[in-house]
C-alpha cells in the first residue's frame, strides 16, 4: 500500500483556500473552467468517467445506466473536487439523490462530487450522518448515549451551540419494522433530528432547562411537554415566548423539557466545527492540532496495549496541556482518530480497522517510549473502546501537564494511513516523538603500531596477512571470502552470504586511503566495529532464533547511534526484512554499514561546504535519498 509522505510534527491547520488539487491534470476547477472555456467544450471528467466502473466497484449494474447533463474536506484538507455535470438516470430521472423539483440538480451534482472523492457511488452505502457532517464542514465528532451521559451533558451542549457546532439526535430502531415509525408523543423513530437550540426558561419560579429540535420534514413534531401548543407556555410572558421564539407552528421546530429530551431520545452527535468552518464573528472557537501518520507493518502496527512486545513501536504524539479551562482545575480536549481512504479502498478488499488510542503521563523524556516503560505504567486515560468504525472520538478533561498519545489498531501487523485531530478548549501544543533523527557514532580506534601488540593482537595481525597476501591490503573479493567464512560458523546467528557489493560498501565505509581496499589499521577498525555489532544483534535477538524482529530495530539501531524517524524505519524494514518481519545478520549488517555510510558522507559535505549554500537537504532527507538509491 502506497504512503504518501509528510513532514513529521504537527501540521499547519489547513483552510479551504489552501485546497489541494486533486484532478490527475494538476489543473484546479478554475484552471480547467478556463480551458473548456475557451476550446468552446463541455466538461468531461476523465478521472470519474461516466461508466460503470465509477457507480459500482464490486458488481454490474443490474439496470441500464444512462449519463445525462442537466438543461468539495477530506483527512483534514480541503480538495478541489472537479466533477462534470453528466449524472446516472432510468428512464429520464436520476437514479440516486435527488431534489423533490426535477429541475433542481445541485444535491445531486454534490453527492457525485463525493462519490468521486470516495471512488464511487457504492463506496457511498452504509455511510452515516455524523461522516458526512465531518466531511462537508471539517468538523470533528462525537456521539454521546443520552441514557449513558455525563452529568454536565447540558453544559456540553450549549458551549457546542455557542461554537456553532451541528448537533443531531435519533431515536433507536430494533428492527427495519419500527424505522420511521411514529411513537404516542409524535416523534419518529430511526429519523434524524437536528437540535436548534438550547436554553432555561423561569417556570413557576423555578429555571427549567429545555431543548429545540427540528424534524428535517418540516411537520410532525413533538406533543408532549412543552410543545408549541401545551399549558406550559401559558405561564412564560410574550416577552420571553419572543426571545425563545416560540410559535405555535407546525414547522417542524418544537421545544422540549431537557429530562424529557433525554428520555425519549436515545442519540445525540456533535460535529465540532474547526475555526476555518465557522463564521468570523462566531463567539467561541476550539483550538485545533493535527497530525497525520500511518501504521506500516514491521515498523510502526504495534497493535493495542494487549500486544506489549509490539505496542511501543506505534506512532507517539506528545501533548502538554498548559491552560485550564475558565473556572476550571482541569484541561477539557477532544482526540479524533480518522483511519483513511478506507472507503475507497473497498474494491481492493479492505474493510474498516478496528481503532482506538491510549493516553499515558509523560515521564518528561523528549523520546519515543520503549516496552519497559508500558510494562511498568497505567495509562491516563483512552477512548471507549476500540471499535470498526471510520473515527474514534472522545471528549476528555486532564490536569495540566504532558501526556504522550498513542494511536493505534487494535491488532498489529495492520496497516493504514491515520489522521490525529487534537481540538482542546485551550491551546494545546503537540510534538511527533518520532521526527527526530540523530546520528552519535562513536571515534573509532587508532590501531596499535606494528611491534607494540599485545599477545591477544598479534594472531590478529597473522589473520590479517593470511587474508591480504604480499601487498598487504584487504580487496573486497577477499573480504567476502573471509567474512562469509567466519560468520558462517556463528551457530547463534542466522546467516545466508554477503554479497560482494556489500563488501564493498564496507570498504568505502572503512577506506581512508581512497584506493578501495582495507590496510592493516582499516581492517582492525572494521573488524573491531563487526564484533561491537554482533553482540548488539545477539541482545535484540530477543527469542535467541538467530534474528532480530522488525520491531526490536529502533532500539538496536539507537544502541548503535543512529536514532531515526519512522519514515525511515518503514523504508528499511521494507528493504531488510522478510516476509515474517524478520532480519538476518547480513541484513542487520547491511543496513548498518549503509547508514553509517550516508552519515559518513553527509558528515563530509557538510563540512567542506559549511560557509557555501551547496548543501540544501538535512540529514533525514540526505538518509531518506540514500536509502532509496
Amino acid at each position: 500500500m502506497p504512503y504518501l509522505y509528510r513532514a513529521p510534527g504537527p501540521q499547519k491547520h489547513l483552510v479551504p483556500e489552501d485546497a489541494r488539487i486533486t484532478h490527475s491534470s494538476g489543473q484546479s476547477f478554475e484552471q480547467l473552467r478556463q480551458e473548456c472555456v475557451q476550446k468552446g467544450i463541455l466538461f468531461e471528467d476523465a478521472d470519474f468517467p461516466a461508466n460503470n466502473s465509477s457507480l459500482f466497484y464490486s458488481e454490474r449494474p443490474q439496470i441500464p445506466f444512462v449519463w445525462k447533463r442537466p438543461g468539495f474536506w477530506q483527512h483534514s484538507e480541503w480538495l478541489d473536487v472537479v466533477v462534470d455535470d453528466r449524472l446516472p438516470t432510468f428512464r429520464d430521472r436520476l437514479v440516486f439523490l435527488h431534489s423533490a423539483d426535477h429541475r433542481e440538480f445541485w444535491s445531486a451534482l454534490l453527492e457525485k462530487a463525493y462519490a468521486k472523492l470516495n471512488g464511487s457511488y457504492e463506496a457511498l452505502k452504509g455511510g452515516s450522518t455524523i461522516e458526512a457532517m465531518e466531511d462537508f464542514t471539517g468538523g470533528v465528532a462525537e456521539t454521546f448515549a443520552t441514557k449513558e451521559a455525563p452529568e454536565n451533558f447540558y453544559e456540553i451542549l450549549e458551549k457546542a451551540l455557542k461554537r456553532g457546532s451541528l448537533v443531531g439526535c435519533s431515536i433507536d430502531i430494533r428492527n427495519a419494522a419500527e424505522s420511521e415509525a411514529r411513537t404516542p408523543f409524535g416523534l419518529i423513530k430511526g429519523h434524524a433530528y437536528s437540535v436548534t437550540g438550547i436554553d432555561q426558561v423561569n417556570f413557576r419560579g423555578q429555571k427549567t432547562e429545555l431543548i429545540r429540535v427540528r424534524n428535517p420534514w418540516g411537520q410532525v413534531e413533538w406533543n408532549g411537554s412543552w410543545s408549541d401548543s401545551s399549558s406550559e407556555w401559558r405561564s412564560v410572558g410574550p416577552a420571553e415566548q419572543q426571545r425563545l421564539c416560540h410559535t405555535a407552528l407546525d414547522d417542524g421546530e418544537f421545544w422540549m423539557a431537557f429530562r424529557d429530551f433525554k428520555t425519549h431520545f436515545d442519540k445525540v452527535e456533535i460535529c465540532n466545527l474547526t475555526p476555518d468552518a465557522l463564521e468570523e464573528n462566531a463567539l467561541h472557537k476550539w483550538e485545533v492540532t493535527v497530525h497525520q501518520g500511518s501504521w506500516v507493518r514491521g515498523s510502526t502496527a504495534g497493535g493495542c496495549r494487549n500486544f506489549l512486545d509490539t505496542f511501543w513501536t506505534n506512532p507517539q504524539i506528545k501533548l502538554s496541556l498548559t491552560e485550564k479551562d475558565e473556572g476550571q482545575e482541569d484541561c477539557t480536549f477532544l482526540i479524533a482518530l480518522m483511519q483513511k481512504d478506507r472507503r475507497k479502498l473497498k474494491r481492493f478488499g479492505a474493510d474498516m480497522l478496528t481503532i482506538g488510542y491510549a493516553i499515558y503521563q509523560s515521564p518528561g523524556r523528549d523520546e519515543h517510549l520503549n516496552k519497559d516503560f508500558f510494562k511498568y505504567h497505567a495509562s491516563q486515560a483512552r477512548s471507549k473502546t476500540f471499535i470498526n468504525l471510520r473515527e474514534v472520538s472522545d471528549r476528555f478533561k486532564l490536569p495540566p501537564g504532558e501526556y504522550v498519545l498513542i494511536p493505534s489498531t487494535f491488532e498489529p501487523h495492520q496497516e493504514a494511513d491515520f489522521c490525529l485531530r487534537i481540538f482542546s478548549e485551550k491551546k494545546a501544543i503537540t510534538q511527533d516523538m518520532d521526527g527526530d533523527v540523530a546520528i552519535d557514532l562513536p571515534e573509532p580506534p587508532k590501531p596499535t603500531p606494528a611491534g607494540q601488540e599485545t599477545e591477544e593482537e598479534r594472531p590478529f595481525r597473522a589473520l590479517f596477512e593470511q587474508v591480504a597476501g604480499e601487498d598487504m591490503e584487504v580487496t573486497a573479493e577477499e573480504l567476502e571470502y573471509v567474512l562469509n567464512a567466519v560468520l558462517q560458523k556463528k551457530k547463534d546467528l542466522q546467516f545466508k552470504k554477503l554479497s560482494l557489493m556489500s563488501c564493498k560498501n564496507i570498504i568505502s565505509l572503512m577506506d581512508t586511503s581512497g584506493n578501495g581496499k582495507l590496510e592493516f589499521g582499516e581492517f582492525t577498525v572494521f573488524w573491531d566495529r563487526l564484533k561491537k555489532w554482533t553482540n548488539l544483534f545477539l541482545q535484540f535477538d530477543a527469542d535467541k532464533s538467530g534474528t532480530m524482529s522488525s520491531y526490536e530495530l529502533r532500539t538496536a539501531l539507537k544502541a548503535a547511534g543512529f536514532q531515526l524517524n519512522h519514515h525511515l524505519l518503514q523504508l528499511i524494514v521494507l528493504r531488510y526484512a522478510d516476509e515474517g518481519l524478520q532480519l538476518d545478520f547480513d541484513d542487520f549488517l547491511n543496513c548498518l554499514v549503509r547508514l553509517e555510510n550516508a552519515s559518513r558522507v553527509f558528515q563530509a559535505l557538510s563540512t567542506k561546504n559549511e560557509d557555501k549554500e551547496f548543501i540544501c537537504l538535512n540529514i533525514n532527507e540526505f538518509i531518506n535519498l540514500t536509502m532509496n538509491i
